[in-house]
């Protein structure tokens, strides 16, 4: 099985550290990015096949990030899993309007967390065979 990469654009050292464990026990390599802008940087250059997203972010946060990166053409495709401390009513909807494709909310529940992760990693390999495109 190919190991995918995810960018988790996370600005607290102790949640990246948790999802980088969480998916590197899944077989997944992590990419750290501590802001929104460098949210947007890494994913243009690494093309990773996934994205977890903080919300509340330095510089930039990760609503704005989130529609810049989906209103690429270049990253565009890259599905986007918001995950976040902003948990009011329409916290979510604004998450899934701005583009994401999944929202889990911290703290992190953990078989949610695999769960969310498995399923978005599983469709986007789905349409990748379908097409015969590569993950860029």
């Amino acid at each position: 099985m190919e190991k995918l990469s995810v960018l988790v654009v996370e600005d607290n050292i102790d949640n990246y550290e948790l999802v980088r464990f969480l998916l590197e026990r899944a077989g997944h390599g992590a990419l750290w990015a501590r802001s929104g802008r460098e949210g947007i940087d890494m994913a243009k250059a690494n093309h990773p096949d996934l994205i977890i997203m903080d919300l509340s972010l330095p510089e930039m946060d990760g609503w704005t990030a989130t529609e810049r990166i989906k209103s690429d053409p270049e990253t565009g495709n890259i599905p986007i899993v918001a995950l976040t401390a902003h948990t009011l009513p329409g916290d979510r909807k604004r998450a899934l309007d701005v583009g994401c494709d999944g929202y889990l909310s911290k703290p992190i529940n953990i078989s949610l967390f695999e769960e969310t992760v498995a399923e978005i990693l599983a469709r986007k390999q789905g349409r990748q065979e379908s097409t015969g495109g590569s993950h860029l």
